[in-house]
């Protein structure tokens, strides 16, 4: 048996020492799914020089020196009939035709080298000069990382030190390959298809739980303090929780090597039933791909979500109590499996890996209370490996918050070996199995979370328009959208006060502005500019939204309001954010 890893991932093979290599070239070209082994190229070492099958037929298997067990390396071209999304070209392009965020596209231009200064005690050379003390570090440099108490390596660093082998290889093997605890179907092993029989090409292998050595997302940065204020405002109102999805973008992040930040700019609540002590979704709801036009419309995309777990501590000062700390936990083992259930639905395309996609950079918010007993905000992701688990329904909450249980093999559910390691009192790495269940540790990756000094954010208007979804305390209606514009006292709307994410989407919701006129209304909302509020004005959905709105409120003052204008940025004293 040996063990064959390539772009598709990597699988196993039975063949025999003396088989010829056309035997091998044919099983690795049934594997995957090529018409011949006449462009497969294998060898021992991504770093090494590869050989050709189709050049090689005669030779022996136990000629390479391959004993059972090892690892080979194959790569193959693909042709045109077979082809699909993926692409094949030389190193100095992507090889997996799949559109990456922006930030992908910018990081992976840098050097991400961590300049130094000049030491003064051992530099000994000229100032332009270089020695082992003051050249710049990799980005995953591990003292560096230590010394900056920075936990979890960047994604792009973690991927800029995976990815040299193929800086020699002359064939493309993408360095990424998302876990899969599945069995796979269609095994060419000659059994029964699972569950009658199980062989080791298809069986997956035993799970070792570790934590995660790089995280997707390293900050996400609230774009101004109101978002969270207006969050929390519902629960100081009515005493129970509440849910809500982040709408931001992704931007680099300068305090970690390589960083990526999540940058807020507002918060959806969704239909929900609120309670004291939890929060009950029906999700997908019917309205979720409207709001995603609307966020897309404005250049944001979503980029996680925030609920609270908040109870007043009943002493009167505005204290909360603290419930998630080191003794009891951060995350529950129900929540991980939820994050782990959004980020699955939510992955973060890549050209470095085979099937376009790896791991996540939706991250979980819970609001709730510190160990002062104010109320802080905590970011969360889980692990590549909690999205594979819990794809394969593997595992499962408990009723204890910190651990996980690991379900039972079924006739339709197959679940592997799950181990984790933990030093005990003696200082000795310890594996342990993780049945039936596990700290929920294991499964965790720390993201900082934080409010820019300077706060530039995208929606300035200077009043809140009420928040959907939130019956008995605000509600959404063309009333209030109506005297939130100031129609109802003058016939001039300040133009920043369409630069509301809740207003658009309640506006999206009405159906009344076709296609172009809303584009040019959250054109406006984020651009604040004079040309895009005379193009608004003067479009007949506009005139329409206007003329509806007044019939609505024919009770209120009309004033000379004919046209709903937005003319009056120029004459703003202050910008908004002041």
């Amino acid at each position: 048996m040996i063990r064959v890893r390539s772009r598709e991932g990597t699988f196993r093979i039975d063949v025999e020492p003396d088989d010829k290599l056309s035997v091998l070239g044919t099983k690795i070209a049934k594997q995957l799914n090529l018409p011949d082994y006449s462009s497969i190229y294998i060898s021992d070492n991504p770093q090494n020089v590869q050989i050709r099958i189709k050049d090689n037929l005669e030779h022996a298997i136990s000629e390479l020196g391959v004993s059972h067990g090892a690892l080979i390396y194959a790569t193959f071209e693909e042709t045109s009939d077979i082809q699909d999304d993926k692409m094949v070209t030389d190193n100095s392009s992507a090889q997996i035709n799949v559109k990456q965020d922006p930030v992908d596209d910018f990081l992976e231009k840098q050097d991400g080298l961590i300049k130094r200064e000049r030491d003064p005690k051992f530099c000994k050379h000229a100032a332009k000069g270089m020695c082992d003390y003051c050249m710049p570090l990799e980005p995953y440099d591990v003292n560096y990382l230590a010394e900056n108490k920075i936990k979890h390596t960047s994604f792009h660093a973690y991927l800029r030190k995976i990815n040299k082998q193929n800086k020699q290889n002359t064939k493309f093997i993408p360095p990424l390959e998302e876990p899969d605890f599945r069995v796979k179907t269609n095994c060419s092993g000659g059994h029964a298809p699972w569950p009658e029989g199980i062989c080791t090409k298809c069986q997956p292998g035993a799970v070792t739980l570790q934590l995660q050595q790089y995280r997707m997302v390293d900050h996400v940065e609230f774009s101004v303090s109101s978002l969270i204020n207006n969050f929390i405002h519902f629960w100081r109102s009515t005493g129970t929780q509440r849910f809500g999805y982040l709408y931001g973008r992704y931007e680099p992040y300068p305090d970690v090597p390589l960083g990526v930040k999540a940058v807020v700019e507002a918060i959806y609540e969704p239909p929900q039933e609120d309670e004291t002590d939890g929060i009950t979704l029906t999700l997908p709801w019917n309205e979720e791909q409207m709001v995603d036009e609307v966020a897309a419309s404005c250049g944001l995309i979503k980029v996680g979500m925030i609920y609270t777990d908040l109870t007043d501590d009943g002493t009167g000062l505005g204290k909360v109590i603290c419930k998630r700390h080191i003794d009891s936990y951060f995350l529950s083992s129900q929540e991980c499996c939820f994050s782990a259930a959004m980020q699955n639905k939510n992955q973060t395309t890549s050209k470095w890996s085979a099937s376009g996609k790896f791991d996540s950079r939706f991250v979980t918010c819970v609001v709730t209370g510190n160990e002062d007993g104010d109320i802080d905000v905590a970011a969360y992701q889980v692990s590549n490996t909690c999205m594979a688990m819990v794809s394969a329904d593997i595992i499962e909450p408990s009723v204890d918050p910190g651990v996980v249980r690991v379900k039972e093999s079924t006739s339709e559910r197959y679940v592997p070996e799950v181990f984790y390691r933990y030093k005990n009192k003696y200082g000795v790495n310890v594996q342990e199995s993780a049945k039936p269940c596990f700290p929920v540790e294991y499964l965790l990756v720390n993201v900082t979370h934080g409010f820019p000094l300077n706060p530039n954010p995208l929606f300035v208007s200077p009043t809140s328009f009420p928040v959907e979804n939130r019956d008995g305390v605000e509600t959404q209606s063309l009333k209030n959208l109506y005297k939130h514009l100031g129609l109802a006292n003058s016939g001039d709307v300040h133009v920043n006060s369409v630069s509301d994410f809740h207003l658009l989407t309640f506006v999206k919701g009405t159906n009344v502005l076709d296609m172009n006129d809303f584009a040019a209304l959250a054109r406006l909302a984020t651009s604040h500019e004079e040309k895009d509020a005379l193009q608004l004005s003067q479009s007949a959905g506009w005139q329409t939204l206007v003329a509806i709105m007044k019939s609505e409120n024919a009770n209120l003052p009309n004033g000379n309001n004919g046209g709903g204008s937005l003319n009056n940025i120029a004459h703003s004293p202050t910008p908004a954010w002041q």
